[in-house]
C-alpha cells in the first residue's frame, strides 16, 4: 500500500477533505450516541469495545457513575493503535486519521453531555435503531474514507495481521469485528446483542459503499444480435446514448459476432429490451448493475479525483 499524499495546505482540496472529516465524524458520533450505544449494540471497532467497557464500568468510578465515556475510551484505544500502525506499517495514516479519531470522540462526548436524557435511545425499537444507526455510522465513515483517511481502530489491527500472514485484509477485518461482537455476548450474556450488531455491520458496509460509489441507477448491457446495426441506431438516435462494438467469436458456431456494450438508465433498459424483442427475439442480452460510471457522458474521472 502506498503512502497517503500530502495535500497543499489551505488549498481547495485541503478544505474539502477536512470538511468531509468534520461532517463525517459528527454523523458517525450521532449514529452511535442516538441509536447504537443506548441499546448496547456492539458493531465492532474500538467504539464497540468502548460500549462494552462503558456498561461494565457503571457505578465503578464515582466521577463516572454512568461508566467510562464511550468516546474517551475509544480514543484511548485508537491513538495507540494509530501510533502502532505508523511504526509497523509506515506513516500512511497521517493527520487526517488522527483528526477523524479525535473529532469522533469529542463529538460523542459533547452530544452525550448536552443530551438531557443521557444514554436513553432516541427510539425504543431496537431494529429501527440498528437500521438508522447503521446508515448514519456508514455515512460518516464513508465521508471520512472519501477524504482519503482511514477509520483507524480495528482496521489497523487487521492491516498488521495481514502484513505477517497470507489472509486477505477484507477477511481479517470481518474476523476482528466479529471477535469484538462476540465479546458483547460474553459481557452481556444476551444473544440478541451480537445478532443485532451483525445487522448494523451489514447496513454500515452498504452505506459506506453508497457514499463512496454513489447510488447509480444505470445499467450496463452486453447485446449479441444479428440486428446489431438496428439496435445501435436505436441506442444512438432514440435513446441518445453511446456504445462500443466488441468483436467476438461464437464458441459453438465459430462465427464472428459484433457485441454491443452500452450503459443506459433503468427505464431505458425496458425500452431497449422491448425494441430488441420485436426485431430479434433470439438476441442474447446481459444486464449488469453499475455502481459508478466515470468518463464521457457521465462523471468525469479527473473531476472525481481532483474535486
Amino acid at each position: 500500500m502506498t503512502f497517503l499524499p500530502n495535500d497543499k495546505l489551505f488549498s481547495l482540496k485541503w478544505f474539502r477533505d477536512y470538511t468531509l472529516i468534520v461532517i463525517g465524524a459528527f454523523i458517525l458520533a450521532s449514529g452511535f450516541v442516538f441509536f447504537i450505544s443506548p441499546h448496547r449494540i456492539v458493531p465492532g471497532g474500538v467504539y464497540g469495545v468502548a460500549i462494552v467497557v462503558h456498561y461494565l464500568t457503571q457505578g465503578v468510578f464515582p466521577f463516572w457513575p454512568e461508566g467510562i465515556p464511550i468516546g474517551l475510551f475509544g480514543l484511548m484505544l485508537d491513538i495507540p493503535l494509530i501510533l502502532l500502525g505508523i511504526k509497523i506499517l509506515g506513516p500512511r495514516f497521517g493527520m487526517k486519521t488522527v483528526m477523524g479519531s479525535v473529532l469522533t470522540s469529542t463529538f460523542m462526548m459533547a452530544i452525550t453531555y448536552f443530551r438531557e436524557d443521557g444514554d436513553a435511545p432516541l427510539v425504543n425499537d431496537v431494529l429501527l435503531s440498528c437500521v438508522f444507526g447503521g446508515v448514519l455510522v456508514g455515512t460518516g465513515l464513508g465521508l471520512i474514507f472519501k477524504s482519503r483517511a482511514t477509520s483507524g481502530g480495528s482496521d489497523i489491527i487487521a492491516m498488521i495481521i495481514a502484513k505477517y500472514t497470507r489472509i486477505q485484509l477484507g477477511q481479517l477485518m470481518i474476523y476482528v469485528d466479529s471477535t469484538i461482537v462476540l465479546l458483547s455476548l460474553v459481557a452481556f450474556k444476551d444473544w440478541q446483542i451480537p445478532l443485532y450488531s451483525w445487522v448494523v455491520i451489514y447496513i454500515t458496509g452498504k452505506a459506506i459503499d453508497m457514499v463512496l460509489e454513489g447510488s447509480d441507477y444505470n445499467k450496463a448491457l452486453l447485446i449479441i444480435s444479428e440486428k446489431h446495426d438496428e439496435i445501435s441506431h436505436k441506442i444512438l438516435v432514440d435513446l441518445e446514448r453511446g456504445g462500443t462494438y466488441l468483436k467476438g467469436t461464437g464458441m459453438y458456431t465459430g462465427n464472428d459476432k459484433s457485441i454491443i456494450y452500452t450503459v443506459v438508465s433503468r427505464r431505458e433498459v425496458a425500452i431497449l429490451e422491448e425494441y430488441i424483442s420485436t426485431i430479434d427475439p433470439d438476441a442474447f442480452i446481459t444486464v449488469m448493475d453499475t455502481h459508478e460510471i466515470l468518463g464521457e457522458g457521465f462523471q468525469s474521472l479527473k473531476h472525481k479525483i481532483t474535486d
